[in-house]
């Protein structure tokens, strides 16, 4: 028998490329431009570790809202639609014909559809939620894992070029190190994301390098010249 398997989690790889992508890129930028005005791994390490925390805690608090947002809008819209099939009916069987004809179903084949919906109101609130609104009904506990997700990736993505500071007591060898092994990563991830999200990983790897490069790039040089 033959088996379709299909990635259903969105969701997940949408929260990690937020979360992975400010942290890669913010934390390497603001390590480059310390690297330009002062020589001290320690205030490097000090500032791009507390810029994580606190990064990671405003990425995952925004993406805590965000999901209970479009839970609530959720709500909101599908007790609108419990009610317009109560209040109704007709209005709601006409856009129920006119969705299956959208997919090409003929008006007589629409008849028998609409009248077994009618039959469970429930089914048929989730259809209107579905076909006519295009929403789907959150996942529980989705803004919870949301945060952490994205919370989660910032740190990841925010250890890599912090960590040559880290290991590395000279400043200059740190930053070298740091900016080869972050544009790796980079590219790496902006593969990945290709991968999931188009069908040009690699441009999108190209695209995520010069992004970051030019971050910290612009960070260091403004931090030269002020210093």
């Amino acid at each position: 028998m033959h088996k379709e398997h299909h990635f259903t989690s969105s969701e997940i790889i949408r929260d990690i490329v937020i979360g992975m992508s400010d942290g890669l890129t913010v934390p390497f930028a603001l390590a480059a431009g310390l690297s330009g005005a002062v020589s001290n791994n320690s205030i490097i390490v000090i500032a791009g570790l507390a810029e994580i925390a606190a990064g990671s805690i405003a990425m995952g608090l925004g993406g805590y809202l965000a999901a209970k947002s479009d839970a609530e809008h959720y709500e909101s819209e599908k007790k609108r639609e419990e009610r317009e099939i109560v209040e109704i009916p007709e209005a709601e069987e006409k856009e129920i014909a006119d969705i299956l004809t959208d997919y090409g179903v003929d008006e007589e084949s629409t008849k028998p559809f609409v009248e077994a919906l009618k039959k469970n109101p429930k089914r048929w609130v989730d259809f209107m939620m579905k076909f006519e609104l295009g929403l789907e009904k959150p996942k529980p506990k989705r803004a919870r894992n949301s945060a952490m997700t994205i919370a989660g990736s910032y740190i990841a993505g925010g250890i890599v070029p912090l960590s040559p500071y880290i290991f590395v007591s000279d400043s200059t060898t740190a930053l070298i190190i740091s900016v080869i092994v972050t544009l790796m990563a980079l590219g790496i991830f902006g593969y990945v994301k290709g991968r999931f999200i188009s069908t040009t990983p690699f441009r999108k790897a190209l695209q995520t390098v010069v992004t970051g490069g030019l971050a910290a790039g612009a960070a260091f040089l403004i931090a030269k010249l002020i210093s």
